[in-house]
């Protein structure tokens, strides 16, 4: 398990580091893309403060509308994309996110649970979907990014995850709990399976 371990964070590092370098051997990066018409630059930055480096230039910056659609401010040329959800109900004051533009779909069901305000009711809507069948599953492998807390001065660092829908200790060697020390799978079994980065 701890060779498992081992390899989810050095497949992590190594991918950090192909990026760099292949950027760097291209020379200059292409500029940002143009905010779509009546797009705020502050509004756009703020969501992109979740961002790794390496994607933040190229991602895309939609803003969630009350029923649980979205607009987008910057279409970008990456599957990024990221979003504010600051004082949205359940959320902190602060709280930005990016993820694969694949997850979408599923954040909508997230944010949609969560207007609840209530979080046994959100969790109980949220698992109700997952017995149904009706639970979108997010993309296998993609990593959503948070940064969250009472204000942008005191927000959390980047907690970072890596969805693995259906996944268990069987079919990927990791624990299912902390305990070890290393990565390890949350809600293992289930649509929100994901792994846990020790120190992000």
């Amino acid at each position: 398990m701890k060779r498992t371990a081992l390899f989810v964070i050095s497949i992590m590092a190594v991918s950090i580091v192909s990026l760099a370098q292949g950027r760097a051997g291209r020379g200059a990066p292409p500029p940002p893309p143009p905010l779509e018409p009546g797009a705020s630059q502050a509004d756009v930055d703020k969501a992109l403060i979740a961002a790794p480096p390496s994607q933040k230039d190229q991602a895309t910056v939609i803003r969630w509308k009350p029923d649980f659609s979205y607009e987008t401010l910057r279409k970008g040329t990456n599957r990024l994309v990221c979003y504010d959800r600051s004082g949205f109900p359940l959320q902190q004051p602060f709280s930005v996110q990016c993820t694969s533009i694949a997850n979408l779909d599923r954040e909508a069901q997230n944010l949609k649970a969560e207007a609840t305000g209530d979080r046994t009711r959100s969790e109980a809507m949220l698992d109700a979907m997952e017995k149904d069948g009706t639970r979108v599953k997010p993309e296998y492998g993609s990593v959503w990014h948070i940064v969250a807390g009472p204000d942008r001065e005191h927000a959390r660092p980047h907690h970072i995850t890596i969805a693995v829908p259906g996944a268990t200790t069987q079919s990927t060697g990791l624990p299912d709990n902390p305990r070890q020390g290393g990565a390890w799978i949350m809600n293992a079994g289930t649509s929100k399976a994901h792994i846990m980065v020790p120190g992000q």
